[in-house]
């Protein structure tokens, strides 16, 4: 039986709680123990708590030790939302942005979504899962141990299969990876001017087809006046529910279109983005089980000023969730602690609260609550020690990778060069 043994960290987040996802002041209960350690068998969590009653149990004197001595040891963050096969980065966007043209200008102009089609379709599936497995690599260096991964820049068939078995591929290696198909992301070019129809060809062709082949776990949406309008939403949505998918859906991101709504209306297990939500949608989420999961990072990258409402979230009582939206177009950023600064410093959310919905919540979003988001008996050992003493600093230092040691699965997976062992 393999153990290890990670001791003495000044703070020990644990994120112990609940059994559904963190709502109200729930959230802000962070598990925390003081020079705490927690002991590791076979990669799940035997025990955390102090590190003088760990330490006493007779399992971890043959444990391999790691020294968090100082340092702030938490569960790994789960990025609940990613769009991880994205083909190219898309730069002539960027600068076209900077000069003063907005989202739909950039999409009705050929760029936008549209400009990722070509690339996913013709780069071979091992150039693909070579770009997605450095990006995973990248994410993993910056504290985040699991992630949902979503198709939707080929969509046809060809295209968005490969996206999708690149994913699965991935899985494991070594992040868990919830793969989504998001073939309603956008109208390809050969569907120009019927939409409809291309959800129709969705929903006859390739739902059962992603089902047969167990290519993904959820589906997903984008509702929005540039994509598909909350009718053709709930149509793809509906039959996706009835080959059993999970659903979630992009709601209310550039404008309102009634996403949110549908969304509690069916279920969804998250509603994203939800920057024009209003008050009746912030109470329908309060009461209902579809987690918001905000992504602040587009907000940044897009050059705009509202972002999600997450105070008025979380006061009244909804289940938040953080993610990146990693994607080459509108939130090319794969740091989770980046994302916890912008909801600290933007949406005015407090950093335990962002802890919460970076991790357990996050968890709860994509199916994974009972594998990791928390470290308790039982769960995986995902794990992250920070280099510094006090969990508020991992936003506070805004755009600074703070990660000293990356724990999957009870196997370190990575530590900052230069860094010494306490079995060394």
């Amino acid at each position: 039986m393999k153990k290890l043994l990670v001791r003495g960290a000044r703070q020990l987040i644990t994120l112990h709680g609940p059994k559904g996802p963190r709502r109200g002041m729930d959230t802000r209960e962070l598990g925390l123990i003081q020079d705490g350690s927690i002991l590791v068998s076979d990669g799940l969590v035997t025990c955390a708590g102090p590190t003088r009653r760990i330490e006493n149990l007779a399992e971890a004197r043959s444990a391999m030790e790691v020294d968090a001595t100082g340092r702030v040891v938490l569960p790994g963050f789960v990025d609940c939302h990613t769009h991880l096969v994205g083909g190219v980065s898309r730069l002539a966007d960027y600068e076209t942005r900077i000069a003063g043209a907005d989202y739909h200008q950039i999409s009705e102009a050929g760029g936008g979504i549209l400009s990722s089609i070509r690339p996913v379709r013709e780069l071979s599936s091992k150039h693909l899962e070579w770009r997605a497995r450095h990006d995973v690599g990248t994410m993993l260096r910056h504290g985040t141990t699991s992630i949902e991964a979503k198709s939707g820049y080929g969509l046809d068939e060809t295209g968005e299969l490969k996206s999708l078995r690149v994913a699965v591929a991935l899985d494991g290696r070594p992040l868990d990876i919830v793969s989504t198909y998001l073939g309603a992301h956008a109208v390809p070019p050969e569907y120009a001017g019927r939409s409809d129809d291309y959800i129709d060809w969705i929903c006859a062709q390739m739902l059962p087809l992603i089902h047969r082949r167990k290519l993904a776990r959820f589906v997903d949406v984008a509702c929005d006046g540039a994509a598909f309008n909350a009718r053709q939403a709930r149509r793809y949505l509906e039959a996706a529910k009835a080959l059993d998918f999970g659903l979630r859906i992009h709601a209310e991101q550039f404008s309102h279109c009634g996403g949110i709504h549908l969304a509690v209306e069916l279920g969804a297990a998250s509603a994203d983005h939800l920057v024009f939500a209003d008050a009746a949608d912030i109470d329908l989420l309060a009461q209902s089980g579809t987690i918001a999961t905000l992504i602040p990072g587009a907000v940044l990258h897009l050059g705009l000023d509202r972002y999600p409402p997450a105070r008025a979230l979380l006061d009244r009582g909804a289940a938040v969730a953080l993610a990146t939206g990693f994607n080459p177009g509108t939130s090319p950023t794969l740091s989770m602690p980046m994302v916890l600064s912008l909801a600290c410093t933007r949406m005015h959310m407090t950093p335990a609260e962002a802890l919460t919905a970076a991790t357990i919540n996050a968890a709860h979003a994509v199916g994974l609550e009972d594998r990791t988001g928390s470290l308790e008996p039982g769960k995986q050992a995902d794990l992250v020690i920070y280099d510094v003493p006090d969990y508020r600093e991992i936003p506070y230092h805004f755009g600074v990778n703070l990660v000293h040691t990356v724990v999957k699965r009870g196997e370190i997976v990575y530590q900052r060069a230069g860094v010494k062992w306490a079995d060394q």
